[in-house]
């Protein structure tokens, strides 16, 4: 009864999951999919018990889409933190399984940051890592982008109590939103972005870029016509999709979905992708005067500037 209890109360609703749907194609369903895995990781801290058998009930989802059930776990663990202090539910999870799937956890703090309207930097500024604690970010910015469209998409909104690169990682957030609730459409995709101001634009495809090769689904031409539109932030989209490889490969659930995005948009193979990351990161200086994270995207960033659209083949010139 109790658990009943919680998942009324506290529970993501069928209409909040449902909302974004504007279609039934085999995209929409796939997008669906992986809402419903985050979701159902979320309610499966809302039933009870300890981490272990939260963690157990994860057993039901597939393999694929295991990342966002631990997303969902990471963010009813965080919420459970908020309503009651204590020892860190969601730090034992870290410490524990969530580890091989810390970027879908971090992420999912920072979307229970936004459902309980707390403010994300000074979590994410007790956390240990300085360089993926920032994804607590991004997982706000997907929150309010996807919960709350028409305020920060449609009408671009930025919360002002955020810090500069803070603003950075909350677009990339908003640019994975913009992913799910355009339905993966890519033409669509990027009238979006392209209503937004052009400094902006960079970080949405950044975040696009991860969620296209996170999520999948989507036929190869589909990708090829996105990196046809992305052409001047390709370098963006890259790092997006590198670093959702780098999260595949670290949890163990590599699909060909990612490969496909990375041959693609990087122009080589997911696990050459993931070695970009892990060379910047490896690299980190010691001190540095800007946020550790902004260091290693803007590094990842310029070892992908150099893809460009091919050069035409002289034979063809008028």
């Amino acid at each position: 009864m109790l658990a009943r209890a919680r998942l009324a109360v506290l529970g993501v609703s069928e209409r909040e999951i449902l909302g974004f749907k504007q279609g039934d194609s085999a995209r929409w369903r796939h997008l669906e999919d992986a809402l419903r895995a985050a979701v159902g990781g979320y309610h499966a801290v809302l039933e009870g018990g300890g981490v272990d058998a939260i963690v157990h009930r994860l057993d039901r989802f597939p393999k694929h889409m295991n990342g966002y059930a631990h997303e969902g776990v990471a963010m009813g663990l965080t919420g459970m933190d908020c309503w009651l202090p204590g020892k860190s539910r969601f730090r034992q999870f870290l410490s524990g399984a969530g580890d091989a799937h810390i970027y879908m956890s971090y992420i999912g703090a920072g979307e229970a940051l936004a459902r309980m309207r707390r403010l994300p930097e000074p979590f994410l500024n007790r956390l240990d890592d300085p360089v993926e604690r920032w994804l607590v970010m991004d997982g706000y910015g997907f929150h309010q982008g996807f919960f709350h469209r028409s305020r920060y998409v449609d009408r671009q909104i930025v919360p002002p109590y955020l810090s500069p690169y803070g603003r950075r990682v909350f677009d990339q957030g908003v640019g994975r939103s913009i992913w799910f609730t355009s339905g993966a459409e890519v033409d669509r995709v990027a009238a979006d972005v392209a209503a937004f101001p052009p400094a902006r634009q960079p970080d949405l495809w950044l975040g696009i870029g991860t969620g296209c090769c996170y999520a999948g689904g989507m036929e190869r031409q589909e990708i090829e016509h996105l990196r046809e539109v992305c052409e001047p932030h390709l370098a963006h989209i890259a790092t997006g999709a590198a670093f959702a490889a780098k999260g595949r490969h670290r949890a163990g659930n590599p699909v060909s979905d990612t490969e496909m995005a990375c041959e693609v948009l990087c122009e080589t193979s997911s696990a050459g992708a993931a070695a970009i990351v892990d060379d910047v990161l490896a690299n980190l200086p010691a001190h540095y005067a800007r946020p550790a994270c902004e260091l290693v995207q803007d590094d990842v960033i310029e070892a992908f500037s150099a893809l460009a659209r091919p050069a035409a083949d002289p034979g063809c010139a008028p």
